[in-house]
């Protein structure tokens, strides 16, 4: 006779849900000993858990998983996105609104990059919209110093390789040529590691401004340096139909909720 599944769900994943931290952030929690199920601590993120238990993250309880949330934000330029920089270099979080709740980052933009970056409560969204299989063509506007011509820029549209690195190919306009500098759009769908400015010096050239004007269905627009705008569920619900059931199904259990406290 075999053990029936473990029902619920993996202690990180609703850790990660409740916006706790990311997956990787509760894995990390666990293994330091900062979180207890039902009165006792976890040393293993090897736990599903239910409605049913009580958990808790450095004796704080955690709430039930919020409704998933996106908000765009005008990164500056000289932040970093993670939370914690060996140089102590502040970070795009400090700089948010105190009425926000805790919100982990889409994605990247390096320290000398500004523009649009995605914000979310939800470590499963975040990481859905980081996947190249998602297929999401993330838009910049790059200044780049020199001369480039369709030619030059072709190598990127057909897709390089450095060293043992392929990059997949790209979507290039050559917008203008402003003086000594010209200004390209540029679409990727993959955005690894500064692909845009290595891709770049790789055909002879280098990027001097770089923006981020489009992460999917969202745009910048008239977002201004360092402001932030939720999303509005609607929106959500339309350019992400793969949450629909999920953030739907939040909302009925927070009424339900809601309900069982009045009556009691």
């Amino acid at each position: 006779m075999t053990d029936k599944p473990n029902p619920g769900d993996r202690i990180a994943k609703v850790l990660s849900r409740a916006g706790i931290a990311s997956r990787r952030g509760a894995e990390t929690l666990i293994l330091e000993g900062r979180v207890k199920v039902n009165g006792s601590t976890i040393t293993s993120p090897a736990l599903n858990v239910t409605s049913n238990d009580t958990i808790t993250v450095n004796d704080e309880p955690v709430g039930p998983a919020d409704i998933s949330r996106l908000w765009r934000y005008n990164k500056p330029l000289g932040l970093v996105t993670s939370t914690k920089d060996e140089k102590g270099r502040a970070n795009v979080f400090d700089t948010l609104p105190e009425n926000m709740p805790r919100v982990m980052s889409v994605g990247r933009l390096d320290i000398n990059s500004e523009g649009l970056l995605l914000l979310t409560n939800d470590g499963a969204l975040k990481r859905s919209l980081e996947l190249p299989s998602t297929g999401w063509l993330r838009k910049y506007r790059v200044r780049v110093r020199g001369y480039p011509t369709e030619k030059t820029l072709l190598p990127l549209i057909k897709g390089i390789t450095l060293g043992t690195e392929r990059f997949q190919p790209m979507e290039v306009v050559l917008d203008r040529q402003q003086g000594a500098n010209a200004w390209l759009t540029i679409g990727i769908r993959e955005g690894k590691n500064r692909e845009i400015r290595r891709a770049i010096e790789e055909i002879g050239f280098q990027v001097n401004r770089l923006i981020r004007i489009g992460y999917g269905p969202f745009r910048l627009l008239d977002l201004k340096p360092g402001e932030v705008e939720e999303i509005k569920q609607k929106v959500i619900r339309d350019q992400i139909g793969e949450f629909t059931d999920d953030i739907k199904l939040k909302e009925k259990e927070r009424k339900r909720k809601f309900k069982r406290h009045i009556k009691s």
